[in-house]
């Protein structure tokens, strides 16, 4: 299923978990390679990643240069946001064309998240939606550039209040485009005690005619964070992948691999065949369990034909093969239409019209 598809098919009214859209945020681990890039499309799809998400920046248009570092600098000894970010701000309008190129020829969705004017501009002819930042929630005239390209939105909220998120959310509105909005943690890595997968039903219910998804930075483990964010409603995973999680980096050390995203393709595929319908019915499987686990009407006593029949005169017995039990006040004050002996399950041949 492609992204766009998503947003034309979604409805907020219907009652069910959705089998959720996967992007493997890649972000810009491929470092400045283009043949890791390339490698990341072609694991990514394996894992079984619906679309791979790069990011597109400068570092001159992004972050001053005193900005401080707000990540795990045990793990990313970067100091400035500045200094690491100029590392991988190589990646621009023709490396993005290409991977374009490349994932279309592989077979996933190609996505980038723009940080300026320029790279929005470019990425535009790329792409059917576009993907904001929880660093821009707060950043109305860019929001409101991007609007104008009317196409649908995916935005995270991490760090944000909810008042925040609606300010964020009405400038989009004016604009009339389409509306995810990804619950986020901007802790790296965030502690599974702090993912707080309960704020997706609270996004759920503020937004009820949004699409409401999950953008994780729990280190991934078993990839049971995911699922359970599946299992209240995300409609849309995201989560940083990359090719290798032992390299240093701000980036890697959080990110899930190939081996983590077939676990959690595995995982839902279990997950939603435990989960069935959304149907309230009963099950071709169950139909011998309500022919001989309920119950029917039955003879308490032997009853002479022409008697006019009682509740002392019954009782309720399994199999279900005769009259229901939900049928006694019928029943009640009718005469028998033959002798029925005790213990006979009743049939409605056993009595007058």
């Amino acid at each position: 299923m492609k992204i766009l598809e998503l947003f034309e098919n979604f409805d907020p009214c219907e009652t069910k978990i959705y089998e959720p859209y996967i992007i493997a945020e890649a972000g810009v681990n491929h470092e400045g390679s283009m043949e890791i890039a390339k490698r990341l499309v072609d694991e990514a799809k394996e894992g079984g990643a619906d679309a791979i998400k790069f990011q597109t920046y400068k570092a001159s248009t992004l972050a001053s240069k005193d900005s401080p570092a707000y990540w795990d600098t045990t793990k990313e000894p970067t100091q400035s946001q500045y200094e690491l970010f100029k590392k991988h701000d190589s990646f621009w309008k023709d490396e993005m064309y290409e991977l374009k190129e490349y994932c279309d020829k592989v077979g996933i969705e190609f996505m980038s998240t723009p940080f300026d004017k320029q790279s929005a501009n470019f990425l535009n002819k790329m792409m059917d939606v576009f993907k904001i930042s929880s660093s821009d929630i707060t950043n109305k005239p860019f929001i409101e550039y991007i609007c104008q390209f009317n196409k649908p939105i995916i935005l995270s909220t991490g760090a944000s209040h909810l008042y925040e998120i609606q300010e964020a959310v009405s400038w989009i509105e004016k604009y009339g485009n389409s509306l995810a909005l990804l619950h986020c943690v901007l802790n790296y890595p965030t502690p599974d005690s702090n993912a707080n997968l309960g704020m997706i039903l609270g996004l759920k219910k503020a937004f009820p005619n949004k699409i409401i998804g999950y953008s994780d930075h729990t280190l991934p483990k078993d990839m049971k964070v995911c699922e359970m964010a599946t299992m209240l409603g995300s409609v849309i995973i995201e989560k940083h992948f990359t090719h290798d999680k032992t390299l240093p980096g701000n980036d890697h050390y959080h990110a899930m691999d190939k081996d983590d995203l077939k676990l959690f393709r595995e995982n839902l595929k279990r997950t939603f065949e435990i989960l069935g319908g959304f149907k309230v019915e009963a099950l071709e499987d169950e139909e011998p369990a309500r022919r001989n686990a309920r119950r029917s009407l039955v003879a308490n006593k032997d009853i002479k034909k022409g008697q006019i029949i009682t509740k002392e005169d019954l009782t309720f017995k399994r199999p279900a093969i005769g009259i229901s039990p939900k049928f006694i006040d019928d029943v009640v004050g009718k005469k028998a239409s033959k002798d029925i002996r005790e213990d006979s399950i009743l049939q409605w041949n056993f009595l007058d019209e």
